[in-house]
């Protein structure tokens, strides 16, 4: 018998959120497409309905982690600062750097990146650029104030996706917990840039 389209879809869903888990938890060559789908209640042919190999299931699980973890804060379109500030302290909070939910690829897999090959990184990066389109208001494109909004962002998502990766590394959890302050301060200071009245 056949499955449905929306069974095939929350299948995928599953296999794709477990995955996002695994991989940020224990990066790339640690996690094998077995243990995937023992995690998600599947066996390995069932993978191949979904994905075309291992490296295409991390690409995809990259999108979707961030994609499922920014909506929530930053529905697609114009944020409000105040979604902006509330998810800047939430992806610099203690539960997050220790993996509550789908941690965010950017900062859990940032290490794992440069091991990658170019449709990862590729992924990687469009995430990246997504994330600090998200933290900006929609100013004129090509504008001054867009291009200084442009790097204010920047700013914030470096410090957001370091401050979690250097917090996470740490084997002293004082010192993580300061790390995480310092970058949240820096983020929630850096102002957001709106366009002046002429």
């Amino acid at each position: 018998m056949a499955w449905s389209e929306d069974h095939k879809q929350r299948s995928r869903e599953k296999i794709l959120t477990t995955a996002a888990g695994l991989f940020a938890r224990q990066g790339f060559d640690n996690v094998s497409i077995d243990q995937v789908m023992q995690a998600a209640g599947m066996t390995r042919g069932a993978f191949y309905a979904h994905f075309s190999s291992k490296t295409d299931l991390y690409a995809e699980a990259i999108l979707y982690a961030a994609n499922t973890a920014a909506e929530s804060y930053l529905p697609q379109g114009q944020a409000t600062d105040q979604q902006r500030e509330a998810f800047i302290a939430a992806y610099l909070s203690e539960a997050h750097c220790q993996g509550a939910d789908i941690p965010c690829p950017l900062a859990f897999l940032v290490s794992d990146m440069a091991h990658q090959d170019e449709g990862v990184r590729s992924t990687w990066s469009q995430v990246f650029q997504g994330l600090v389109k998200r933290l900006q208001n929609n100013t004129g494109e090509g504008s001054a104030a867009q291009a200084e909004e442009q790097q204010a962002a920047l700013q914030k998502v470096v410090m957001m996706i370091g401050g979690v990766a250097v917090a996470r590394a740490l084997n002293d959890n004082a010192l993580a917990t300061e790390v995480l302050e310092a970058c949240r301060a820096g983020a929630l200071s850096t102002p957001p840039i709106h366009l002046s009245e002429e």
